[in-house]
């Protein structure tokens, strides 16, 4: 299969040559199975594209009645006093999700899930792994870091996460048969999910997550939070590692500040540090790798067409 790049003028082509590439996927695959499994992501890259599949499904083009979804990743420390209040807050990726992409279909897929963030006490969660060090190590090299939890952790909290929340979401998705499409964006550093820049790709399925101080500043610079002590500090994530067991990945970017680390994922050497470019990796060893882009996020990109070449990178520049 290997990695394709599709450069577009602007979020809305991107969005439109996306939406046609997940919409063929869904067609030709349903003609070969009865179902279809699709890894979903947040943030504002996949709007465009939400909208535009669903007024596809609403169209009678594919039967969203046949799809099953996982989503990427959710926060945990969102406010609430209940499990119920913190996954129906405005920034709870459960009501993004709602707001932006199941809402909008008149027939809903077969099942919709998310890791359970909202089901962690922050509170006690940060309690516990002081408590109990010796139930758990960090992986990572940076300010986000991932929460190895002991398989022996003594601590009944940290092993409910282990054995409950961060396994069960893996085994949620092996039950239905993984993932045929992952989307995707990209982080200010590169991080796909919450799978935050410097963890380790062997680090687990899913993974309990620090989360950067990038990222926090990001969030309340976009202006999901007020501040960064109303910011969640934790996530529930896929990790890189399970993120590429998809059959295809297809990678969302739009906008200059998305320039760098798209550059970086695919002219440098697959590291940590980039956790996108573990993409590298999984088109070498025949997955399909899509990168969908803007022109404004493939400028330092194209600046490299000749490493990119050699690599065995396809360029194509779509027209409107």
């Amino acid at each position: 299969m290997g990695i394709s790049v599709l450069i577009t003028e602007n979020f809305e082509h991107m969005s439109d040559v996306a939406a046609r590439v997940v919409k063929n996927h869904i067609i030709r695959t349903l003609e070969a199975k009865n179902s279809y499994v699709i890894g979903l992501a947040t943030g504002a890259s996949p709007t465009g594209l939400y909208k535009k599949l669903a007024q596809s499904a609403n169209a009678g083009e594919f039967d969203p009645g046949k799809i099953q979804s996982f989503n990427l990743d959710a926060y945990v420390g969102l406010p609430g006093e209940t499990p119920q209040d913190r996954v129906m807050h405005p920034e709870s990726y459960c009501f993004f999700m709602i707001r932006e992409f199941f809402g909008l279909l008149n027939r809903a897929f077969s099942r919709t899930s998310l890791p359970c963030g909202s089901m962690i006490d922050q509170e006690r969660l940060v309690k516990e792994l002081s408590r109990h060090p010796e139930d758990w190590t960090w992986k990572g090299t940076n300010a986000g870091k991932a929460v190895s939890i002991r398989e022996d952790a003594a601590s009944k909290y940290l092993s409910w996460i282990r054995k409950s929340i961060l396994e069960g979401y893996r085994r949620r998705i092996e039950d239905a048969g993984g993932i045929d499409l992952q989307v995707i964006g990209v982080g200010g550093r590169g991080h796909a999910g919450f799978h935050e820049s410097g963890i380790p790709f062997d680090s687990g399925p899913v993974l309990l997550v620090k989360l950067d101080e990038n990222t926090i500043e990001n969030a309340v610079a976009d202006r999901h939070f007020n501040s960064k002590n109303e910011s969640p500090c934790y996530a529930v994530s896929m990790g890189a590692e399970l993120i590429y067991r998809a059959r295809t990945v297809v990678l969302l970017a739009s906008g200059e500040r998305k320039r760098h680390p798209v550059a970086l994922s695919l002219l440098e050497r697959p590291t940590a540090e980039i956790p996108i470019s573990y993409g590298r990796i999984y088109g070498r060893n025949g997955g399909e790798m899509i990168y969908i882009i803007d022109k404004s996020a493939a400028e330092e990109l194209l600046a490299g067409r000749d490493v990119l070449k050699r690599k065995q990178v396809e360029i194509h520049e779509v027209p409107t």
